[in-house]
């Protein structure tokens, strides 16, 4: 029997799941983190946590399990999206990276989209805006504000990529991570000429972008060592963890899409082809699976609202207790409504300046409803998302997968407010398990995609709308609309981090 790790590099963690050539995940662990946050919207990370924490978990997940050492094919690693890794002449890190929720960039956008004669300009280069989180305001951040460091840059990677470096000593990024950057010209799979002129930069800076399944190398021997692996273990390219959460659902085929409740939340379909007019108001990204896109909406802040909760307002109790208060609420949420842009947002307002509000305070709030009304917030967020993808894809089979799907709760506001069937997975790994099926293939335990899907996903619930909700739910989605709308202005006048 062969055996395949799939990883997942997070902004709080580290998970790593061992996949058999049987379609049956052996096991799973996860190391944790957590990210830097300094205030002026500065989010970092040091790439070492990665990989102390990489190793960590392989080692933890190998230790139950000693006799499958000698049998494992394959590692694949999927990643967060948009971080940067800088890394000099002789690939070493030069300072921490600047992860995809830093908000510090506005200044850079609005130069890159001048230099490139406006943001339609842009969108046309690499069919996406230029946004804060992405990788390339980073680079040009770093080139306005740390000089020394900006002419010490050789590469920029991203933070899957650093771990596969490691482990093999090969440079390489996919194209789904690639996409993440906005300076790849993503319809014709190569760094954009245009975009590196319009921002002043060399494609030099940027590694060979591969599919996801490429094999990049096998594990050098100081690797190997320490994960107590053969040196013939095979490294695929893996992608962004969007898109192996993608294709740890099963989403390889039109008309299927995914809704993701993590730390932030998406709405991704597939897509096999990109034509029309492209607007920027959506993703439209590189997907793993082979020569194919997928259309994206991404809230910054989508199960981090609930930790934000959980944290700061409603302290010292569980998730199962949080899940139980927002049940007894109901909907609605006794009249609070939440605006879920603890850090800016990104679709479908790609507003920086955007902030969290709680609406409708009164004196007879509960624990309950505010609760309720973050899961609530974060639904509705995901309801304009959807309608956005929509535009591009006739979505015919919907998956809902991450921590918020593991709520009972939640998954059924999701399901009210979008008014569509969900189904759920029997393994609600999501990207980890999406690394593990694309190193599978990679690894000669499947011929195709196909063949791994088949033989490894599985549906095991369905949560089917209430249709009494409608009424109440469309009602306040209004009013979360007008919310933003009434405070954009200030939002952007009174933003006291940034000042």
């Amino acid at each position: 029997m062969n055996y395949v790790i799939g990883l997942d590099i997070g902004t709080s963690g580290i998970k790593a799941l061992l996949l058999s050539d049987e379609g049956k995940v052996v096991g799973g662990v996860t190391t944790e983190h957590s990210p830097v946050f300094s205030g002026n919207g500065y989010v970092e990370q040091d790439p070492a946590v990665w990989w102390d924490g990489t190793v960590a978990a392989i080692n933890l997940l190998l230790k139950e399990h000693e006799h499958v050492r000698p049998d494992v094919a394959a590692i694949c690693c999927s990643g967060q999206m948009h971080s940067s890794v800088f890394l000099d002449k002789n690939l070493n890190v030069i300072r921490p990276a600047i992860l995809w929720n830093d908000v510090r960039t506005s200044a850079q956008v609005s130069a890159i989209n001048e230099g490139c004669g406006g943001r339609a300009n842009a969108v046309k280069y690499v069919y996406n805006p230029v946004l804060e989180g992405f990788t390339l305001p980073k680079i040009i951040w770093l080139r306005d504000n740390e000089p020394e460091n900006f002419r010490r840059v050789s590469k920029v990677i991203m933070p899957k990529d650093y771990i596969n470096f490691l482990l093999t000593g090969n440079v390489f990024t996919d194209y789904s991570d690639a996409a993440g950057t906005a300076a790849l010209d993503v319809r014709n799979r190569r760094w954009s000429a245009d975009m590196a002129r319009a921002a002043g930069l060399s494609e030099d800076i940027w590694p060979e972008a591969v599919e996801s399944a490429q094999i990049v190398g096998r594990l050098k021997k100081e690797a190997a060592a320490l994960l107590g692996l053969p040196e013939s273990v095979v490294v695929a390219a893996g992608g962004a963890d969007n898109s192996c959460g993608g294709i740890g659902n099963g989403m390889i085929a039109p008309g299927q899409a995914v809704v993701s409740v993590g730390t932030s939340g998406t709405v991704i379909a597939f897509l096999d082809g990109i034509g029309g007019e492209v607007t920027g108001d959506i993703h439209l990204f590189n997907y793993s699976y082979p020569k194919s896109y997928y259309a994206m909406g991404c809230m910054l802040s989508a199960g981090q609202c609930v930790n934000w909760l959980k944290n700061n307002i409603i302290k010292d109790i569980s998730f199962a207790d949080i899940n139980k208060l927002a049940a007894e609420s109901g909907p609605g949420a006794g009249g609070v409504v939440f605006l879920p842009y603890l850090f800016g947002e990104r679709c479908p307002y790609p507003d920086a300046n955007a902030r969290g509000v709680f609406f409708g305070l009164s004196g007879s709030t509960t624990d309950g409803d505010l609760a309720r009304a973050v899961m609530e917030g974060v639904a509705f967020g995901l309801a304009d998302m959807y309608k956005l993808v929509e535009r591009q894809v006739k979505i015919t089979q919907l998956r809902v997968t991450g921590g918020g799907a593991k709520s009972a709760v939640w998954g059924q506001i999701i399901a009210d407010i979008l008014g569509r069937e969900m189904n759920i997975l029997s393994i609600e790994e999501g990207a980890a398990f999406g690394s593990a099926l694309i190193g599978a293939v990679s690894g000669g335990l499947f011929p195709s995609f196909e063949a791994a899907c088949a033989k490894c996903v599985e549906i095991s619930k369905t949560i089917t709308p209430n249709p009494a909700t409608a009424e109440t739910y469309a009602r306040i989605h209004k009013t979360f609309s007008g919310l933003y709308q009434a405070n954009k202005a200030l939002f952007a006048e009174n933003n006291w981090e940034r000042k």
